[in-house]
């Protein structure tokens, strides 16, 4: 009597905010070998793009989350739609904005603007996840930045943000670790990126490339906190150029 091939494990399911640039899109490309994903972000066409691309490189069909993260009923029918409060083992959440100008300068809807994109898309998103990964002890990453940490001139929006960022992404740990949900900040430096670029132009400095981190080094430990064994969470991570 033949004894039956054990059943194919099955991949881990992610979903990607921001997965058409810079960091985002570098997350993507790092787990699609061995990661079923959904490819969240406000362009469509993008993420088909990105979407058909990672086929063509071998990986597994991604699903699409086209959606404006501020939306809170546009995101919450999206989950829906997709299922993935049924359960996801990971969120990586990418996405964010700069906002640039001194607080003389700045006025109350340019916060807003900076806090809606940073802070709040991200609570909400992860609350409309939380049964899922629950379900299947799942991990929760937030790309923060060392502004999470030390703001400096002209960067107090969104420093303030990526501040506040830490703040949920500790109270979640807390919360979520009697569920079995792990939950990992990552701070990296500065990076080779759209938004670099635009922090340049509003600094009236040199892009000097070879002093950032490449989005593929920031993927890579994303990367590493989402394959860790059970035992483990990787907790908090700085991230920086090696020069």
């Amino acid at each position: 009597m033949t004894t039956p091939a054990p059943a194919a494990p099955s991949r881990p399911l992610v979903l990607v905010t921001g997965a058409t640039r810079g960091i985002g899109r570098a997350v993507a490309q790092e787990l699609a070998a061995d990661h079923d994903l959904v490819l969240g972000g406000r362009d469509a066409s993008a993420l088909a793009e990105l979407a058909a691309s990672l086929e063509e490189a071998g990986g597994a069909a991604p699903q699409l989350l086209a959606a404006d993260l501020t939306d809170a009923a546009q995101v919450a029918r999206a989950v829906e739609e997709l299922g993935l409060a049924a359960g996801l083992d990971g969120v990586v959440h990418s996405a964010g904005i700069l906002v640039p100008g001194t607080v003389e300068d700045l006025a109350p809807e340019d916060w807003a603007r900076s806090f809606a994109t940073n802070v709040t898309a991200v609570a909400e998103l992860t609350r409309l996840l939380l049964p899922g990964l629950r379900a299947r002890r799942g991990t929760v990453v937030t790309i923060n930045s060392g502004s999470g940490y030390t703001a400096g001139a002209g960067g107090g929006a969104y420093a303030a943000s990526k501040f506040a960022l830490r703040a949920l992404t500790d109270a979640l740990r807390q919360e979520e670790r009697p569920h079995g949900v792990r939950v990992v900040s990552i701070h990296p430096g500065r990076v080779d990126s759209d938004m670099q670029r635009q922090l340049r132009s509003f600094e009236d400095g040199a892009y000097e490339v070879e002093k950032y981190l490449r989005p593929e080094s920031v993927a890579a430990t994303v990367g590493l906190a989402l394959r860790l064994g059970e035992d483990a969470v990787i907790e908090s991570l700085n991230v920086r150029p090696r020069g």
